[in-house]
């Protein structure tokens, strides 16, 4: 009888409780939809889009745009199905079998499984009691595992923690293995990793449209790197792995990102609002974050995911996961739905 590879019978997939919450703060979405300007801009160029023909394979009209913005060339950018996708080729064009992987622990879980189906051994590195990162320790068990790669992402997910920007030169510069920082909440951050591309071979760095760009239907992402990473990982790329009402629909929203800004300025006010409440609670702990979610600790913490799930509000619970007992992650969302938390937790 026919038999999946092995390995795959200790292979954990990435899940997440597909239910229709009437209150949805459990993806990290950007809680609004795609600013009408734009929005009407990308259904007009929908409108006149040839659907019976392939997309670019190459994707080249959105690496120009996306390396214009960062003073790059166009092959120096690799766009894919949602950033996953570049990570994940990543790990097939480099790891292997008899190689390692190296990222922090708790960070975004998919990093381990990403090494598994690429028959690599991940290296997870518990981070501080605080979830800081001991860069010296992350160090010496990449030399240790002699890692092709070490996975950053910053700011983290799920506890967004950030890693300061010298503290990751700091890495990039110790180790001869290939270092991608994952920066899917960059916007929320505002720094960035980027200017290490042009004194570094050894880096990459991952952007996604997801979060801050209100694009998670849409799935598209990209990496910035040197011209020789980029060609090897676009060696085990699927071709038009990106489909056209995507890349044009990513163009629109990149060439005109600045209509972001007053949503993002929104967020992050309502960020630092939520964790105000929730940090005067008994028992809670509420994580510094430089992100559109909140990492929040309390040893009541079924009492706190029942009282939210009574009113229709979905999180991401974490309380049973390594590293994170005790913890949920609520995505900011909107002002009213901000305040439909806050009522539910000190009700």
């Amino acid at each position: 009888m026919f038999a999946p590879r092995c390995g795959l019978e200790s292979l954990k997939p990435y899940s997440v409780e597909e239910i229709q919450w009437p209150v949805r703060l459990d993806a990290n979405e950007n809680p609004t939809d795609l600013p009408p300007a734009i929005k009407t801009k990308v259904m007009e160029k929908l409108a006149v889009l040839p659907f019976n023909r392939y997309p670019e394979m190459s994707a080249i009209s959105l690496k120009s745009t996306l390396a214009a913005g960062f003073g790059l060339k166009a092959a120096n950018v690799l766009v894919g199905n949602g950033s996953s996708e570049i990570l994940e080729a990543l790990c097939h064009a480099f790891g292997g079998a008899g190689r390692s992987i190296v990222y922090p622990s708790p960070s975004f879980s998919m990093y381990g499984i990403y090494a598994k189906l690429a028959d690599s051994q991940s290296v997870p590195v518990a981070l501080n009691a605080d979830y800081t990162l001991d860069a010296d320790k992350l160090l010496a068990a990449a030399k240790e595992a002699a890692a092709v790669v070490i996975l950053l992402c910053n700011p983290n997910n799920p506890t967004g923690m950030v890693m300061p920007l010298e503290q990751i030169e700091y890495i990039v510069a110790g180790t001869n293995s290939l270092v991608v920082v994952d920066e899917a909440y960059h916007e929320f951050y505002g720094k960035t990793a980027v200017n290490l591309l042009r004194k570094y071979q050894n880096v990459a760095i991952a952007r996604t449209f997801s979060k801050a760009y209100s694009l998670a239907a849409a799935r598209v992402g990209y990496l910035l790197t040197n011209e020789e990473i980029a060609r090897t990982i676009g060696k085990v790329l699927l071709p038009y792995s990106v489909n056209a009402l995507t890349l044009a629909t990513a163009e629109i929203v990149y060439g005109l990102r600045q209509e972001f800004a007053g949503g993002l300025a929104v967020n992050s006010r309502e960020r630092e609002r939520m964790a105000a409440v929730l940090s005067a609670l008994d028992g809670v702990t509420v994580y510094p974050s430089q992100t559109n979610f909140l990492l929040v600790k309390s040893e009541n913490i079924a009492a706190m995911v029942a009282k939210l799930s009574a009113r229709g509000i979905g999180i991401r619970d974490f309380s049973t996961a390594p590293g994170l007992t005790n913890c949920i992650r609520i995505s900011v969302g909107t002002p009213e739905e901000n305040k439909a938390v806050l009522e539910a937790v000190t009700a």
